[in-house]
């Protein structure tokens, strides 16, 4: 096969994964366009993130020199975070079975996408690529507390396996791994990587109106439904990574049985007993239904 024809993404899935589905990262077979886009997507999104970012987040960018200088060789990389918490990063072809996924986290590896996104899907990208996984994902795995939280999510999540309370356990991650706030002196700021590694939703998550954002309640978020294609209604806030480690670091069989015949929570409303630290407007997601 002639993979220099090929798109990033075409090259990743062209690979016979090995059992637990990470793949060679093949550096050298990324191409000057696909470089050349990483870095503009870094430089943009360093900007956004300036002053939104939490502090942990920009400490770790520069710790682990993160930068605009070509797409990051995923074995140095993982040397660098490794003398800091133990954590690798692995790259794998695109999104791994849940028990997989489970797996690496529960022994400090994070599986990251190879691929770069195309040119045409610069601006969004619904599947995690490698600018994703490691501009949003990795500077946070060099926080000590927040690397020991992301392995218990991982443990748990083979226990949340078992139970059959999986889409509980999957709320927990989309709105703190993915989509969460933190208080932070000056503010609140952003350590969730699908804001992070995002330009639009890094300002709407922190500044818009429309958006509810609600302190941190276990329960709560395990009964609240998320959308995957837009920005999110509701943003969950914690105090501190201290703090959300002792939320999580405990084994959840009571939370399960006590969220289990509750209710789903739709990703817009909210609740007489939350934290509510912004009513959001929701005008963004009212004008684009038309209403």
């Amino acid at each position: 096969m002639d993979t220099a024809s090929l798109t990033s993404k075409q090259r990743c899935e062209s690979v016979v994964p090995a059992a637990d589905f990470t793949i060679d990262q093949a550096w050298d077979s990324y191409g000057d366009a696909e470089h050349d886009r990483w870095d503009r997507l870094f430089q943009r999104q360093k900007q956004v993130t300036g002053g939104r970012a939490c502090s942990s987040a920009l400490t770790a960018m520069a710790e682990l020199e993160l930068s605009p200088t070509g797409i990051p060789h995923m074995g140095r990389l993982s040397d660098r975070l490794e003398k800091i918490t133990g954590w690798r990063v692995v790259p794998v072809a695109g999104l791994v079975p849940d028990e997989i996924f489970f797996d690496h986290l529960a022994n400090r590896r994070f599986p990251a996408g190879a691929f770069i996104r195309p040119e045409a899907e610069f601006d969004y990208l619904q599947e995690p690529d490698i600018f994703h996984d490691i501009f949003g994902h990795v500077p946070l795995l060099a926080n000590p507390v927040f690397a020991d939280f992301m392995e218990a999510y991982g443990k748990g999540g083979q226990r949340a396996m078992q139970l059959g309370q999986l889409h509980n356990l999957a709320r927990l991650y989309w709105y703190t791994v993915e989509f969460g706030l933190i208080r932070e002196e000056g503010g609140l700021r952003i350590y969730g990587a699908g804001i992070l590694s995002s330009p639009q939703e890094t300002v709407f998550a922190l500044e818009d109106d429309s958006p509810n954002r609600i302190a941190f309640d276990l329960q709560r978020i395990m009964r609240t439904k998320y959308i995957i294609d837009d920005f999110q209604q509701t943003y969950f806030v914690i105090d501190s990574f201290d703090a959300l480690l002792d939320a999580c670091y405990k084994e959840f069989g009571n939370v399960y049985q006590e969220v289990k015949d509750a209710d789903d929570i739709e990703a817009h409303e909210t609740t007489p007993q939350d934290g509510l630290m912004h009513r959001g407007t929701l005008d963004y997601f009212r004008t684009k239904a038309g209403l």
